[in-house]
């Protein structure tokens, strides 16, 4: 039972579950009056070396005072923390904020004295490093800015938690005591090494899972088939180089093997007499809470539970999967699934095969992990087909780990992609997402994992606009389109269905990258040499004409055509194309040498002599040949230590199609070796906006901050207008009018749109101007307003559903005189109707050129997104928009502009004259800067936006504002809140 302390209400958001070093987990939360027991228990265990490092002097038991003490806080000027496994202590951390004299303070204080007590058994995994991170975090948040800390100098271990965590500090001694002070500002160092801390657990955490010394499979059948006796037999068929046990509460008490495996049977895993590393459940759901606890209190490092019944099953299955993974947690324990497939290990000093697939794939150096049963097993499969090699021998398509995660409650391909960052037996990893649950963090991990080694990824649930039945994660508002240039931004391949997923995995592990996107092809067939180059222009690579060796060519004729491409300096890529010989049998037409196994030789031969030039992909397409493909996988015998596997494709789309995805990865690794910079600009006032904002979102009523026109929740101008009157053009989630519908509305109802004249003033304090626009409620205001700006001018309405619609011919352009405006006021008021209900306004005409549009929203699962199109139909009615997460770089603003299908329309189009794709640049930059300074600024939208030869000008503005939704990246490590 928590209660509040002594003035604060508890703070529940501090609570978090943490992966410490050594890959268990531990739960931090505050610490309660109702603590007292759990602290004294805690302290007894504690030895007195540690206890005197604590206090500077010999304190072996707490005082009655002392416990109160360490029990109540105010949650503000004194937090106490602690960590623990299951319902116990094993380490505490505490602040007191403290004035300029060192003494007991309040508020404006900003300095606090920090110390830790951790266990002495717990020591060395990490707990005070974790510790550390979480009560810096509390400090901050209750504007403490620096922490100061004494410790003895023969305290290493802690002085070494104080110096590694990165922060800004200073150190003293004085009277034989180390002082350490240090701001808890978070600088690039302490964030980057707060994340190697996290590589390291995550990743250690799933290492334990997946290399277990022993395991338990609990819910072991009796009699053969059932899920339980499966895995058992899969276990043993795999060739487990561990301990196994059979767990079920039904054995007879008299039976100490399961025949006829010879496995030591045991009716609840408290019998068995030595460590178990891993249990795989497999019982009903409601007898799962007893096999953890009982798996807790017996030491297991992790489950796989592939028992059902869980959030796929309703609301109760939902609450259960919330009870298993916090009872779970509670122990240390991690948990793949539930409703999991397994997880499979191919290393020789592992071959642990936990999982329903009814043979341990071959080595090889793919990492698959998915978050289906059913697309996992027809990917092992399918892998297993395309020839997995021998079992001495790493194959073409073999694996090196599998996780199968079912509904993912807690292990999710983040875990994977921290593990295999930097697993030695994994080259490429291979994703079947249907839900990312964290999605700021996936992209992270994406980014760093695939600077080193490809990550494909196949997601699926790409429509439905919610996460698969069982996967309770949070939901974005961020369509389709969009995921896929933000994971292709950190260099993510991703694939549309699971056979790409394959044949680009396949490649990618075989085969170098390429250095360009010129290809060779060549074969025996000029029909099956001109599907390639046609496939090969599709995917936007640049084919060499096709080499026909004619339907007469034998092996060596293959060898030798390959052999010259490979050392050709005008080729990055070769792709062999390949029929069956015209002739009796499968001997060639020449030399009788003509099998399919003489042809893969011949190919391997000259791929591998090609090693002494640069190194070039090479891969097969064949038609109606298996034996090749078999062959150049090396199943039909053992090849020389070194030989080069080539893959082999039954279709040229498919050969090219991969081939293109390495080529594109290429050139993302080339560029992200040298970053591109956020620019400095010297006239932005982010200190003016950061003010501005603060003032507009002041009120909690909603009504405008300043009284100069803040629109309310519901879209309503407040005031006549003013400014350029496009100001009520923030999208909504609709998707209508942005090619995107990524822009976030305000759930809660605290956001505000701005008026036009707050959102020129905002902008303007990044550099951004909006061409004026006046208000024009009867003809003689529309004839002032234009004298005012000078002719010629524009005259269109704001109202909401004609906005940015021509094509309704609601816009009158060059209208040079005042004759000409106020007939042009007439024919919009007979056609379109009366002008309150149009809300005209008349505008100085911008120079010609192309309309764009810009925009920038928040979302909360994925962070601000920078989107950039051309207006109009292109963007609205084709979904021609490129996204860019922010902060943009100067790179990536060129990107995000040439990736568009319509960018050539910017670059001088059928002879038209190039616009000024520089001030465009920097339009996406400044754009990119005010929505990563200023996070409350939730959406932004500039349309249109003219860029002509010179300049450019934009002729529409609208923002939102909001109270920013909370960062899940910033912040102390943490592990998923159930």
């Amino acid at each position: 039972m928590r209660s509040p302390s002594d003035h604060h209400a508890y703070p529940t958001h501090w609570e978090a579950d943490v992966v410490l070093r050594d890959g268990g987990t531990a739960q931090i939360r505050p610490i309660t009056p109702d603590d007292a027991q759990r602290l004294v228990s805690f302290y007894e265990r504690v030895s007195d070396e540690s206890k005197y490092y604590r206090f500077f002097a010999p304190y072996p038991r707490l005082s009655d005072r002392d416990v109160h003490r360490f029990t109540h806080h105010d949650y503000v000027d004194r937090v106490g923390l602690a960590a623990i496994v299951g319902d116990e202590f094993i380490a505490t951390v505490r602040y007191d904020r403290i004035d300029g004299r060192g003494m007991p303070a309040a508020a404006p204080a900003d300095e606090a004295e920090v110390a830790f007590l951790v266990q002495d058994a717990h020591q060395g995994r990490g707990v005070a490093s974790a510790l550390l991170e979480h009560i810096a975090a509390v400090a901050r948040e209750r504007d403490i800015r620096r922490f100061a800390a004494e410790v003895l100098p023969a305290n290493t271990k802690m002085i070494k938690v104080f110096t590694d965590a990165g922060y800004t500090q200073k150190r003293s001694f004085e009277d034989g005591v180390v002082r350490l002070e240090f701001d808890l500002e978070p600088t690039d160092r302490s964030l980057a090494v707060m994340r190697a801390r996290e590589q390291r657990a995550e990743a250690r955490s799933v290492q334990r899972l997946l290399a277990p010394g022993s395991v338990a499979v609990i819910g072991t059948s009796r009699t053969p088939g059932g899920v339980g006796r499966t895995v058992l037999r899969n276990l043993l068929d795999g060739g487990f180089t561990g301990r196994v046990h059979a767990v079920n509460h039904a054995f007879p008490d008299d039976m100490a093997h399961l025949e006829p495996e010879g496995v030591p049977a045991h009716r609840s895993l408290r019998a068995v007499e030595e460590p178990v590393d891993l249990a795989v459940v497999a019982v009903p759901a409601e007898r799962v809470p007893a096999v953890v606890a009982e798996c807790g209190e017996h030491g297991v490092q992790g489950l796989v539970v592939l028992s059902a019944g869980y959030a796929e099953s309703g609301s109760e299955g939902r609450d259960r999967q919330r009870d298993l993974v916090r009872q779970a947690r509670s122990y240390g324990m991690r948990v793949i699934g539930p409703n999991a497939f397994g997880v499979s290990n191919t290393a020789e000093g592992v071959r642990l095969n936990a999982s329903l697939s009814p043979q341990l794939p071959n080595p090889g150096r793919l990492g698959l992990f998915t978050q289906s049963g059913a697309i996992g097993i027809a990917l092992l499969s399918g892998l297993h087909r395309r020839g997995a090699g021998l079992a001495s021998l790493a194959g073409i398509a073999g694996i090196s780990t599998f996780v199968s995660a079912g509904n993912r409650a807690d292990v999710s391909g983040n875990d994977l992609l921290q593990y295999w960052y930097d697993d030695p037996r994994t080259d490429v990893v291979l994703m079947y997402l249907e839900s990312i649950g964290n999605p700021r963090k996936f992209t992270r991990l994406a980014r760093r994992t695939a600077a080193v080694k490809p990550v494909v990824v196949v997601k699926g649930a790409r429509h439905t606009g919610s996460a698969p039945t069982g996967h309770a994660v949070p939901t974005t508002q961020i369509p389709d389109a969009t995921v896929s240039d933000l994971l292709r931004q950190a260099g993510v391949i991703r694939v549309d269905t699971v056979t790409e997923l394959a044949d680009t995995g396949v490649l990618l592990a075989s085969q170098p990258l390429p250095a360009g996107p010129r290809v060779a092809i060549l074969g025996n067939s000029e029909s099956l040499g001109l599907i390639t180059y046609d496939a090969c222009l599709t995917e936007g690579l640049r084919p060499l004409p096709p080499r026909d060796l004619t339907t007469a060519a034998a092996p060596d004729d293959f060898r030798r055509a390959l052999a010259e491409a490979l050392t050709d300096d005008a080729c990055d890529a070769v792709v062999v194309t390949a029929i069956p010989w015209v002739g009796d049998g499968n001997a060639g037409p020449r030399d009788g040498g003509g099998s399919a196994e003489a042809l893969a030789t011949a190919v391997r031969e000259a791929a591998q002599a090609s090693g002494r030039g640069p190194a070039k992909p090479v891969a097969v397409v064949h038609l109606e040949i298996q034996e090749l493909a078999e062959a150049l996988a090396g199943t039909g015998g053992e090849p020389a230590p070194g030989t080069r596997r080539i893959p082999a494709y039954p279709a040229a789309e498919r050969a090219v199609r991969a081939l293109a995805e390495a080529v594109r990865y290429a050139h993302w690794r080339q560029e992200a070796a040298e970053p591109g910079r956020v620019p400095e600009y010297d006239d932005i006032d982010e200190a003016g906006a950061a003010a501005d904002i603060q003032v507009l979102l002041a009120p909690a009523d909603g009504t405008p901050g300043d009284g100069t026109g803040v629109r309310t929740g519901d879209g309503k101008a407040d005031g006549a207008g003013g400014g350029t009157g496009e100001a009520t053009g923030v999208r909504t989630g609709d998707g209508k009018g942005d090619g995107t519908g990524s822009v976030p509305g305000d759930d809660a109802g605290l956001g505000v749109e701005l008026s036009a004249a707050d959102t020129q003033r905002l902008l303007a304090r990044y550099g951004v101007s909006v061409l004026p626009a006046l208000p024009a409620p009867d003809p003689d205001a529309a004839v002032r307003a234009a004298e005012r700006l000078g002719f010629p001018v524009a005259l269109k309405p704001t109202a909401a559903h004609l906005r940015h619609r021509a094509d309704l011919g609601g816009v009158r352009l060059e209208l040079g005189s005042e004759t000409e405006l106020r007939r042009a006021y007439a024919e919009l008021t007979d056609y379109l109707g009366r002008p309150e209900e149009l809300g005209l306004v008349v505008q100085r005409m911008a120079p010609r050129g192309v309309d764009t549009v810009v925009r920038a929203a928040i979302d909360p699962a994925a962070g601000a997104v920078l989107s950039f199109g051309l207006a109009g139909a292109p963007s609205e009615l084709l979904g021609d928009t490129a996204h860019g997460l922010v902060p943009v770089t100067g790179r990536d603003a060129a990107e995000l502009i040439r990736s568009i299908r319509t960018a050539p329309l910017l670059f001088g189009w059928r002879g038209s004259k190039p616009v000024d794709t520089a001030a465009l640049e920097e339009l996406l930059l400044r754009v990119s800067r005010l929505v990563d300074d200023q996070p409350e600024m939730v959406a932004v939208d500039l349309e249109p936006v003219v860029v002509a030869q010179q300049g450019l000008s934009v002729l529409g503005a609208s923002a939102r504002l909001a109270p920013p939704p909370p960062r899940t990246d910033l912040g102390p490590r943490h592990m998923p809140a159930y």
